[in-house]
């Protein structure tokens, strides 16, 4: 491992960070292939639809309301072009992080790391991952549901209290959805290197995260703060900005794509060295040959089709 078991315990939101640059800095070109394998399509398809989200939305606008055409095609484009967006980007986030924390429990265990192992084994990983994914969407759809219909009722009262509750509740909400997220992108590291995933995979997440919250809650604001502010500059200078002339709309959002890939690859990153050291926290020990043997399970699965098809011949 890059620290001893008993440092990490102590790491802190700067020892987290310099542990991600210490990881990566002597393995540059693996993880430059991770990125242009799928991070860097992840980004290009999450700028790029807003753009095309706008345009077509503005279609069924200019339809709507000034040759009062019928929508219902623009509509249907709009619809089916939402979905093919969700469906490609869940594709990628499940095999970027399965790249990643693979990657990064491989150097955790001294296993050998290359590119090519890398692409064999995370279409073994990722299908745990999804079951993980799945709950939780529908944890935070459920959760979204109830929290808007609960903040809808509370500006029913007719009482001056009325507004102040709406924002208490809403407070409340976003407190809520920060903590799910949280729990949830330590919930992916857990479903790759533990047995656990979906709802168990949840719970361990929310049991790890005791005694470091506040530290990965510093480490998830800072980088969406990033995130936020990549995406921020995009909308207003690419997405709407209609007076500037193309070739600068084009150059700002090259530069906000080449910003974005490192962030994204930093994050996942981060939130797999955040598993170790919470693990280390809670005094479980980090045992170097039962991960190994872990990861190995992964490749045992992928040389497995193979050794049937030698033992046919």
């Amino acid at each position: 491992m890059e620290r001893a078991q008993e440092d990490m315990k102590y790491l802190g939101v700067f020892g987290i960070y310099r542990e991600g640059h210490n990881i990566m800095a002597p393995r540059r070109k693996v993880f430059n292939q991770i990125t242009l394998a799928f991070i860097l399509p992840l980004c290009f398809i999450f700028l790029a639809q807003m753009e095309i989200s706008k345009n077509l939305f503005s279609r069924i606008r200019y339809h709507r309301y000034r040759d009062n055409t019928n929508t219902s095609t623009d509509w249907v484009v709009y619809i089916l072009f939402k979905l093919a967006y969700f469906t490609f980007l869940c594709i990628l986030s499940l095999l970027s992080t399965s790249a990643v924390v693979y990657s990064i429990a491989c150097i955790y265990a001294n296993r050998e790391i290359s590119f090519k192992k890398v692409m064999g084994v995370v279409p073994q990983v990722w299908k745990r991952l999804m079951v993980t994914f799945i709950v939780i969407f529908v944890l935070n759809f459920i959760y979204t549901v109830i929290a808007v219909a609960t903040m809808i009722l509370s500006l029913t009262v007719d009482n001056k209290s009325s507004t102040f509750l709406f924002f208490v509740l809403l407070i409340i909400y976003i407190t809520g959805f920060v903590y799910l997220t949280i729990v949830w992108q330590l919930a992916s590291v857990v479903t790759v290197l533990e047995e656990s995933y979906g709802i168990k995979a949840m719970n361990k997440s929310r049991n790890l995260i005791k005694g470091k919250f506040w530290v990965v809650l510093a480490i998830f604001f800072k980088l969406n703060v990033v995130f936020g502010s990549i995406q921020f500059v995009f909308y207003v200078f690419v997405v709407y900005g209609f007076v500037w002339e193309m070739w600068k709309r084009v150059a700002v959002g090259l530069s906000c794509l080449a910003l974005l890939v490192p962030v994204v690859l930093y994050a996942l990153v981060l939130q797999t060295i955040i598993y170790f050291v919470c693990k280390s926290h809670h005094n479980e020990t980090i045992d170097k040959p039962a991960l190994s043997k872990r990861l190995g399970e992964y490749e045992r699965l992928l040389s497995e089709p193979y050794e049937v098809q030698l033992e046919k011949v």
